[in-house]
């Protein structure tokens, strides 16, 4: 199906006359990656769900990004039923290569390491986001409202109050839980009073489409420079998605240059290794941030995803968080509807909070400690981590833990994902 024939045939199952005074088992603010894993995993649920998203489809759909996609993110869209939408579109990697600039003991995570096919996938957005929006289209418990805004919500004893303003009208839904998947900048979670600790990093990142002149051997590279992490992903049609880490002014400088002259630089980051690159669109820059919510949930409120949560690019940990959210939170709202407990309860909610809001902050805390343990000449930092890297190679235990926390097969498991 095409942009322009989905778009067509993308439109709410309710006109806003209808929505409006309707009561919902839960509303989720946001119609992204996230959102739509968390509405998809609730298809069986029994539970009724509105979907709110405020760009229009095709706006999210064309959003020009990439995503290292883990092992655990994979087996929950098996779970719910969308993974055979998505691989035939994605890439996978079936070898990590990760490397302290020029020093010569590199550590290669193969497949042999875990006895399994790949070790992981790159998607673009709408390799994700398109199938997501299909799949849920499907779900006869799901209204889809796009585009559409959440304007105002009041939080009452049993129910939330939320106003939506929908072409131009205002109206208003009742429900049980809301849930706030719209982004690290979240209005929700603002307008809850729910505050966040974290910080602006010294860093900015440069994402950017290549075309190597040679095969990238469906390989992932994360290449530590004293500037900050590098990093390239593999992509169908032999494409590359280049994640570059840098300070602010390195940074802007870099994309200040012209395309042969950022090649160049490029090329001395990338090596040689695929020979001539062909640099495919435009380059983006985004600044760095860590972020953790102070709480995830409120009665009758959760945080998902980024309006959660934010940690540092490096080992592409940031969306597979939100899908392990979007699992975790569906698989405890089930179970409370199951056994006829209210799912806005607050102590049902922190069974939510408990189980993901210390995982979350465990990988925060590894994806911080690598970057600062790396992107430095201090002396001592520098021995330490290439007398790390040196055991990483050489002890199969330390090799294979390590593996498995990148790629999510560490901690607790949806059931989801075992299914």
């Amino acid at each position: 199906m095409t942009l322009t024939q989905f778009n067509q045939t993308f439109s709410p199952q309710q006109t806003p006359q209808e929505v409006q005074g309707y009561k919902y088992d839960l509303v989720i603010v946001g119609g992204g990656i996230i959102g739509l894993t968390l509405a998809a995993a609730l298809k069986d649920s029994g539970l009724s769900v509105l979907l709110i998203e405020a760009k229009v489809a095709s706006t999210a759909v064309a959003k020009g990004q990439a995503y290292a996609i883990h092992m655990l993110s994979a087996l929950i869209y098996q779970g719910i039923g969308v993974w055979d939408k998505i691989l035939p579109q994605i890439a996978k990697y079936c070898r990590i290569r990760l490397s302290d600039a020029n020093y010569p003991d590199v550590v290669e995570f193969e497949t042999a390491d875990l006895g399994t096919p790949e070790l992981g996938y790159v998607a673009e957005h709408q390799a994700l986001l398109l199938p997501l929006q299909e799949f849920v289209q499907d779900c006869a418990n799901v209204t889809y409202l796009c585009p559409a805004e959440v304007v105002k919500t009041e939080y009452q004893e049993d129910i939330v109050a939320i106003e939506i303003k929908i072409a131009d009208q205002i109206q208003t839904v009742h429900s049980k839980l809301l849930v706030a998947a719209d982004g690290a900048r979240s209005p929700i979670r603002q307008a809850a009073g729910i505050k966040t600790q974290g910080w602006k990093y010294w860093q900015s990142c440069i994402v950017a489409f290549v075309k190597p002149e040679k095969s990238h051997n469906n390989t992932a590279y994360e290449r530590f420079w004293q500037s900050g992490p590098f990093a390239i992903l593999p992509l169908p049609e032999n494409r590359c998605r280049i994640v570059w880490t840098a300070p602010h002014d390195e940074a802007k400088a870099l994309c200040a240059l012209d395309d042969e002259q950022f090649l160049q630089e490029l090329t001395r980051r990338y090596g040689n290794q695929m020979g001539k690159l062909e640099l495919l669109g435009d380059r983006f820059i985004f600044q760095v941030q860590l972020m953790q919510s102070d709480r995830y949930v409120l009665p009758r409120l959760a945080l998902i995803g980024d309006a959660a949560h934010n940690c540092h690019p490096v080992g592409g940990q940031g969306l597979n968080l939100g899908i392990r959210d979007a699992a975790a939170l569906a698989q405890v709202l089930q179970a409370a509807h199951t056994a006829g407990k209210d799912i806005g309860n607050i102590q049902i909610l922190k069974g939510y909070e408990r189980w993901r809001k210390l995982e979350n902050l465990t990988i925060l805390g590894f994806t911080d400690l690598l970057d600062r343990m790396f992107s430095n000449n201090f002396f001592p930092a520098v021995v330490v981590r290439r007398l790390g890297l040196w055991f990483l190679k050489r002890v199969p235990v330390l090799k294979v833990f390590m593996l498995k926390l990148m790629i999510g097969l560490k901690g607790r498991t949806p059931e989801l994902a075992k299914r």
